[in-house]
């Protein structure tokens, strides 16, 4: 079957051929129909992430969209990069069928792998662990990326009383990256305090952030994109009982990862949820890999008829 291959560590993914993999006890055979490129696949492939150098080579992707045997249309993770075996960008991959979160008729399935595990740590960013409850204002930083761009929708989706987004790149509903006064000043004059902010960037952005949470507020981070550290005032944390909390998919179950995903994949069915993103074919991988034009990748793999599933 064709596939994209990682053969070199730290260098994009090349199109080739792999033996079609078999469904063990538990799994399914899914036609895999497209699969996003994620900062996740490019840190396992790089050879230096915390997982360990990859066994070369594999196919990545560590998730995706495909066909059951019975037609069903899924989204799907894997391991591929974290651990030994394949991944999703590839005609076809076997995964265990309890990992599989079933798509709406309307959700397409460009759609739901544009959204994925990226939607998944927004969503429980605001619900899970910051608690946002109705009528709370939210800031959330880094919004030009996907987590952001979730983030940012899932609020008003959830109930939030005001929103406003920081961004690099200019963006409606956001504010520019500045420097820490700066961006703390124009925070204050846009939102007042907020409640809750969701932080996928950490460093000066977060410590600006930080200065406009109102008393009880939570900072949630889920990234360090800007920094993997920052100055936290300790006056400013116990003046106002701030909390600052982590978050990582790695630490939520797969239940409510299901839960979530069926939730946003039936706002994205709706109309109501989506992020920047375009559309490569199989060929086009290796060009795409490091880009960020026109936001997430994703990767058509194959075109499967409504209603078929693996031949």
């Amino acid at each position: 079957m064709r596939a994209a291959l990682i053969e070199s560590c730290g260098r994009p993914p090349v199109t080739g051929s792999v033996p079609r993999p078999l469904a063990g006890a538990g799994d399914v055979l899914l036609s895999v129909t497209c699969a996003p490129i994620t900062p996740l696949d490019l840190l396992c492939a790089s050879g230096v992430s915390y997982f360990g150098e990859p066994a070369l080579p594999y196919v990545p992707g560590v998730q995706g969209v495909g066909i059951t045997p019975d037609g069903e249309r899924v989204w799907f993770p894997t391991s591929a990069g974290m651990a030994p075996g394949n991944g999703s960008m590839a005609e076809f991959c076997a995964v265990p069928t309890s990992d599989l979160v079933r798509l709406p008729d309307d959700c397409d399935d460009v759609a739901a792998a544009s959204l994925g595990l990226s939607a998944v740590a927004a969503w429980l960013a605001l619900t899970w662990r910051a608690r946002l409850t109705r009528g709370e204002k939210v800031v959330v930083l880094g919004a030009g990326g996907t987590v952001g761009q979730v983030a940012l929708r899932a609020a008003w989706l959830l109930g939030a009383g005001d929103v406003v987004g920081v961004s690099r790149a200019p963006r409606p509903g956001c504010i520019p990256l500045e420097p820490v006064a700066t961006l703390a000043a124009r925070l204050r004059e846009t939102i007042g305090t907020a409640d809750v902010v969701i932080d996928p960037v950490f460093g000066e952005p977060a410590e600006a952030a930080l200065r406009v949470l109102g008393p009880g507020g939570r900072l949630v981070n889920l990234g360090g994109s800007a920094s993997d550290s920052a100055v936290l005032s300790s006056a400013l944390l116990r003046s106002g009982a701030v909390s600052v909390l982590g978050y990582s998919n790695n630490a939520v179950s797969r239940e409510q990862r299901g839960a979530a995903l069926s939730t946003i994949f039936g706002h994205a069915a709706r109309g109501e949820l989506s992020v920047d993103h375009h559309v490569v074919g199989l060929d086009e991988v290796g060009a795409a890999w490091d880009g960020t034009g026109g936001g997430r990748a994703v990767v058509r793999v194959t075109e499967v008829p409504s209603g078929l599933g693996v031949p």
